[in-house]
């Protein structure tokens, strides 16, 4: 059995590969700052999309979009902030999540604004 930190790997992974089929440019992975881990920054055209991956066996603690709490919003924008800063850009960007169910191709949904920046 894999363990946590593979199974969270081998998501980002899949999600990577996923969303560079869909003709985004993965930038960084697992950008990591005082504010907190932004699992992919990727673009699509001009827009710097920072994305969160979520993997869930089962929907009994509300599945994979209810795990992405206020709270957790409150620390990716944070370390977007930082990342844009610390890249001197001003891009336009957004907040997507990639929630993984399963093992099969069709157990990925990208749900693109996930939410706003607060």
């Amino acid at each position: 059995m894999a363990s946590t930190g593979n199974k969270g790997s081998d998501a980002e992974q899949r999600a990577a590969t996923f969303l560079q089929q869909q003709k985004l440019t993965l930038l960084e992975r697992n950008y990591r700052c005082r504010f907190g881990e932004i699992d992919l920054v990727m673009r699509e055209g001009d827009t710097i999309v920072f994305i969160e991956v979520r993997m869930r066996s089962s929907d009994r603690f509300g599945g994979a979009t209810a795990s992405i709490t206020a709270a957790k919003q409150l620390k990716l924008t944070r370390a977007a902030r930082h990342y844009l800063a610390e890249y001197e850009g001003d891009f336009p960007c957004r907040f997507d999540a990639v929630l993984i169910s399963g093992e099969q191709e069709n157990d990925i949904e990208w749900i693109q604004n996930a939410f706003d920046e607060s």
